[in-house]
């Protein structure tokens, strides 16, 4: 049982750990890793930084510091060349609260297709290039004032306040509005991330000649449509939006999928094909 969820376990347990080491940082001093998601250092020599947020202070305007630059830089490249789209799964706190709403849509049957309110998943586009129009406007990083994403992340840190309001919005929205809502149709954050990590290294690979067509991979997964060679190609999942969490190897009883390491382009590997 504890294998058939390993990365599921491996997920909460980076989670976790990255949220107390924050919270060790900030309450007993310790310098593993200190600051936030925005803004951070590890034993207080590599900084790190949400490029994210630091394009939206670009675009407002403001002054960078350098150490924000090379910490920008480092995360970018982390997971624009190796992780993939894995902060969304492996690091954000409000994957934890996206996942506990769409466990309960499953118990409660509020999971049904009719039931769901139709949103497309390029909503999250609009939503990041209105981000960067509207930091532009107001000369300030205009997303980082709302997301439940540093609300919750900064409230398990310094004292949640008022951002329970957001996270429980977010809460919500995937219970009762749509499926994987927020995570995969509205946050911006993932919509810059899916646009940053196409060419990543880690990537999960699929193989035709062992596929039953059972599309078990397919009802987990929170970006679906990612999954568009199953049962046709054995090729590697080469879309940006997938979130590299495992969902879909853990349900997979044919041993069709399997995190890979890539090499070549997709391109190249479907031409060997």
């Amino acid at each position: 049982m504890l294998y058939k969820h390993r990365f599921l376990i491996g997920r909460r347990i980076v989670q976790i750990s990255i949220l107390l080491l924050y919270i060790a940082g900030n309450i007993y001093g310790w310098k593993i890793l200190q600051g936030n998601l925005s803004s951070s250092k590890i034993l207080d020599v590599i900084p790190m930084a949400d490029p994210y947020a630091v394009l939206q202070l670009f675009v407002a305007g403001s002054l960078l510091a350098t150490d924000v630059l090379i910490g920008a830089l480092i995360v970018l490249l982390f997971y624009s060349l190796i992780g993939g789209r894995a902060f969304c799964s492996w690091v954000c706190p409000i994957n934890m609260v996206t996942d506990f709403a769409n466990w309960l849509r499953m118990k409660t049957g509020l999971h049904r297709e009719e039931w769901q309110l139709r949103i497309s998943r390029k909503t999250r586009y609009w939503v990041l290039g209105l981000s960067l129009v509207v930091s532009f406007i107001i000369a300030a990083p205009a997303f980082e004032f709302i997301s439940p994403i540093s609300m919750l992340h900064r409230g398990l840190i310094f004292g949640m306040g008022f951002g329970w309001v957001a996270v429980g919005g977010v809460f919500l929205f995937d219970l009762f509005v749509t499926k994987n809502g927020w995570c995969g149709h509205v946050c911006p954050l993932g919509g810059f991330y899916s646009l940053i990590t196409k060419p990543s290294a880690i990537r999960v690979k699929h193989d035709a000649d062992k596929c039953t067509l059972c599309m078990n991979c397919k009802n987990v997964c929170p970006e679906k449509q990612v999954l568009w060679m199953i049962g046709k190609e054995s090729v590697i999942v080469s879309s940006g939006e997938c979130i590299n969490c495992g969902r879909c190897i853990e349900v997979c009883n044919d041993d069709a999928l399997n995190f890979s390491f890539r090499y070549k382009p997709q391109k190249e590997e479907k031409e060997d094909a």
